[in-house]
């Protein structure tokens, strides 16, 4: 069992070629094809989780942190590649996936990934979202500009692949957005 991201080459959706993202991304191509490799020489099943954009409660201080403690300050949040098409997911979906697929009793032998998609859309309209669940949560306008992009170093597109039945998982969208806004605004 191996974990991950879709900034690795060949992973999910998106601009072609789907080369390494970045430095990371080559290293974790590198360490998914020498355990494949390894996997099916020893009969082995090679399984892969391939992790997205994660957010929510303990998640890294980066983007949706910067733009809650922005908001929380009544200041205005601005986003600055509004569009690159990336793919959000909230964390407790993911952890949740994330149970199911090792959960799950594959055939010995055999090759099986899952590449758990969340919000599929362009940075812009993800942060929409995020400032629409907010506000209502806060009770306050959460400010936003865009920033006009023009330079793409990064792929424009980069997404994963597969839809989650939410249902089967009892995962709910609205407790997870509350807990987000709990997390950050406590």
């Amino acid at each position: 069992m191996l974990t991950g991201s879709f900034f690795e080459p060949n992973e999910g959706a998106g601009s072609a070629p789907l080369r390494a993202f970045n430095a990371y991304g080559l290293s974790k191509g590198l360490t998914a094809t020498a355990a494949q490799f390894y996997a099916d020489r020893e009969g082995f099943t090679f399984e892969k989780f391939v992790i997205p954009h994660p957010f929510g409660p303990y998640e890294e201080p980066r983007f949706t942190a910067y733009l809650m403690k922005t908001w929380l300050a009544g200041e205005t949040a601005r986003v600055q590649t509004p569009r690159y098409i990336r793919d959000n997911i909230h964390v407790s979906l993911l952890a949740k996936a994330y149970a199911a697929f090792v959960g799950a009793s594959p055939a010995a032998g055999t090759v099986r990934r899952l590449n758990p998609s969340g919000y599929p859309e362009s940075q812009g309209a993800f942060v929409q979202r995020l400032r629409d669940e907010v506000a209502v949560r806060l009770g306050r306008p959460c400010r936003l500009e865009f920033g006009v992009q023009t330079a793409f170093p990064e792929p424009p597109v980069r997404i994963n692949t597969d839809l989650l039945d939410v249902d089967r998982l009892g995962w709910s969208e609205a407790q997870a957005w509350s807990e987000f806004v709990a997390y950050h605004a406590s």
